[in-house]
C-alpha cells in the first residue's frame, strides 16, 4: 500500500482597511495563532470554516494533511512593516519540506507597509521557499482583490460563492480536491483573470438578491461547462487603497486557456452593464431611527455600514445613539470603549454608570455620548459562534459591560466585534427578539446573526472608514480610470 501524499496548510488572513485609525501589529493576530498538527486539529477539527474544510478535505481525498502556522486577525487598519515580516517568515518557517502539495488560507484584501499586494507577495515568498513545480491552492474571501501576481503564483484559486461569506468550509473541501487531483495528475489547473474597472461598497455584492444574484447565477452556469472546474466571483474590498482593488473574475479550468478567458471576460462584461445596480443609498441616523419607530413589529434592523467591524472600522461610532436615546421604544446596540467597559467592571453589576461612551477613535466616529443607567451583566467577553457562519468559530469581545439606559440597552466591549454570529448578544444575556431596534455596526454579515428575526432592515449614510459613498475617500493608488470614482465612458 502507497504511502498517503502529503499536504500542508498555512494561512495568514487580514482584512486591511486603508482609512482605519492605527495599524495592525503581530499582537492583533495573537488571539488565533494556530501551529502545528495537534494545535491545528484541537482548535478546527468539527469547524465550518476554511480551516476545518483543509482537515475535511484531506480526509475525504486520502492525503495527510500537515498544518502549518495559521493566523488571522480581525479586519482593522494598515499591517505594520515589523508585523510584515514577522508573519511572513512565522508562516515559512512552519512549512514542511517533504510536501506535495499547499494549501494557502488567504483573505485577498490584506495590506500591509511593506506590500500592497500582501497576498501576492506571501504566494511569492513561499514559491521562494517551496520552488515553482509544487502544487499550491488558494482559498479566497469573495472581497478579495485579486491581483494578477496571485494568479501567476498560485495553481489554483477557489473563492467563497457567498455573502454573508457561509460557505468557506466547502470552498476549502473544494479547494483540497483539486490540490489532490493535481498531485495525482488526474488535471493540470490553467486560470484566467478578468477586471472590469469597477469597484462597488460591500452592500452591493449579497449574493441571493438583485445584481450580484444573477452574476453569481451566471457564473454557476458557467461553471457546468466542459473543463471548467470553478469560478471565483470576486466583488473586492473599496476600502483597500491599492491597484487592483475592485471586481475580479478568476476561472480555474483544466488545460483550457483560452475558455477560461473568455469566461472571465464574458462575466466582466455583464458586471459592468449592470454596473449602477450594485450601489445603495440610505437614511440620516435621525431619519432611520424616525422611520424604524412607524414599522408595526420588530425587530428593525439600522445597518450603520460605515463602522462595519467587518471592514476594519473602529466600532465606536455614535451617530445613531442619541437618536436612539430619544426614541420611545426599544433598542439594541453595541459599542467598542476600552475605558468604558473597564470602568463598568470596576463598578460592579448593579452599580449606577454614568458616563460617555464612544466616539474615541477619530472625528469619523462622531464624539462622546453621555449615557446614565444601571449595570445589568458583566462578561469575559468570549463565545463561540452558533449559527452559520464560520460554524464553531470562537471569538473574543474582551471584557464586556451591558447598560441599561431608558429604552435603550448599551452593549460595551473592550475589543470590537463583528455581529457575524447571534452568540455575541446572546452569551451576554440579550434575546434580540425582544428589541424593535438593533444597530449593527455590519454592511451585510450581520444577516447570519439576526436575518432570521428581522422585520425590516433600513441602512444608515454616516460618517466612517467603510462609507457605501466611495466618493467619500481620497484614493491615491487604484488603477485608473475605475468606476464610478471616474465617469463610465472613461473607463470603457
Amino acid at each position: 500500500m502507497s504511502e498517503k501524499k502529503r499536504i500542508g496548510v498555512v494561512g495568514i488572513l487580514h482584512e486591511t482597511n486603508s482609512y482605519a485609525p492605527g495599524t495592525t501589529e503581530v499582537e492583533h493576530f495573537q488571539f488565533e495563532w494556530v501551529q502545528g498538527k495537534e494545535a491545528y486539529y484541537h482548535r478546527y477539527l468539527g469547524a465550518r470554516t476554511s480551516m476545518g474544510g483543509a482537515i475535511d478535505g484531506a480526509e475525504e481525498n486520502g492525503l495527510e494533511l500537515v498544518p502549518g502556522l495559521y493566523t488571522a486577525a480581525v479586519p482593522s487598519g494598515m499591517v505594520s512593516a515589523k508585523a510584515t515580516e514577522t508573519l511572513i517568515e512565522s508562516m515559512l518557517d512552519s512549512i514542511d519540506p517533504r510536501l506535495d502539495g499547499l494549501l494557502v488560507i488567504l483573505h485577498g484584501a490584506m495590506v500591509s507597509e511593506t506590500y500592497m499586494d500582501m497576498e501576492g507577495a506571501i504566494l511569492s515568498r513561499i514559491r521562494e521557499r517551496v520552488g515553482s513545480q509544487l502544487p499550491v491552492a488558494m482559498t479566497l474571501d469573495l472581497h478579495a482583490n485579486v491581483s494578477p501576481l496571485m494568479v501567476e503564483k498560485a495553481d489554483i484559486i477557489v473563492g467563497y460563492d457567498t455573502y454573508p461569506h457561509v460557505d468557506a468550509y466547502e470552498r476549502a473541501v473544494e479547494a483540497v480536491g483539486y490540490l489532490a487531483r493535481q498531485i495525482r495528475g488526474e488535471i493540470v489547473p490553467v486560470m484566467a483573470l478578468s477586471q472590469p474597472r469597477l469597484m462597488v461598497p460591500p452592500q452591493g455584492m449579497v449574493t441571493d438578491e438583485g445584481a450580484m444574484k444573477e452574476l453569481m447565477d451566471l457564473a454557476f452556469a458557467y461553471e457546468k461547462e466542459a473543463n471548467v472546474l470553478n469560478i471565483t466571483v470576486a466583488g473586492g474590498f473599496p476600502y483597500s487603497d491599492v491597484p487592483d482593488a475592485g471586481f475580479a473574475f478568476v476561472v480555474l479550468t483544466d488545460g483550457d486557456a483560452e475558455g477560461a478567458q473568455r469566461i472571465a471576460d464574458a462575466l466582466s462584461d455583464f458586471t459592468w452593464e449592470n454596473r449602477d445596480r450594485f450601489f445603495v443609498t440610505g437614511l440620516s441616523p435621525e431619519e432611520a431611527v424616525q422611520e424604524a419607530q412607524q414599522v408595526t413589529e420588530g425587530p428593525v434592523i439600522l445597518i450603520e455600514g460605515s463602522d462595519n467591524v467587518g471592514g476594519g472600522a473602529p466600532a465606536d461610532a455614535t451617530h445613531t445613539l442619541p437618536a436612539l436615546l430619544a426614541a420611545s421604544c426599544k433598542s439594541l446596540i453595541v459599542i467598542r470603549d476600552e475605558k468604558a467597559a473597564k470602568l463598568a467592571h470596576s463598578l460592579g453589576v448593579g452599580s449606577r454608570f454614568a458616563e460617555s461612551v464612544g466616539g474615541r477613535s477619530s472625528a469619523l466616529s462622531g464624539s462622546p455620548v453621555p449615557i446614565e443607567g444601571k449595570i445589568r451583566l458583566l462578561a469575559d467577553g468570549n463565545y463561540r459562534h452558533i449559527g452559520r457562519y464560520m460554524t464553531g468559530q470562537w471569538a473574543e469581545m474582551g471584557l464586556t459591560a451591558v447598560i441599561e439606559t431608558g429604552n435603550v440597552t448599551v452593549v460595551l466591549t473592550e475589543k470590537r466585534v463583528a455581529p457575524w454570529d447571534a452568540g455575541h448578544v446572546k452569551s451576554i444575556g440579550i434575546t434580540p427578539e425582544d428589541y424593535h431596534i438593533i444597530v449593527v455596526k455590519s454592511a451585510v454579515a450581520w444577516k447570519t446573526a439576526f436575518g432570521d428575526i428581522a422585520k425590516a432592515e433600513l441602512h444608515v449614510d454616516s460618517p466612517g472608514c467603510c462609507s457605501f459613498s466611495l466618493h467619500n475617500f481620497t484614493y491615491e493608488n487604484v488603477k485608473r480610470p475605475l468606476y464610478p470614482l471616474d465617469p463610465s465612458d472613461a473607463v470603457r
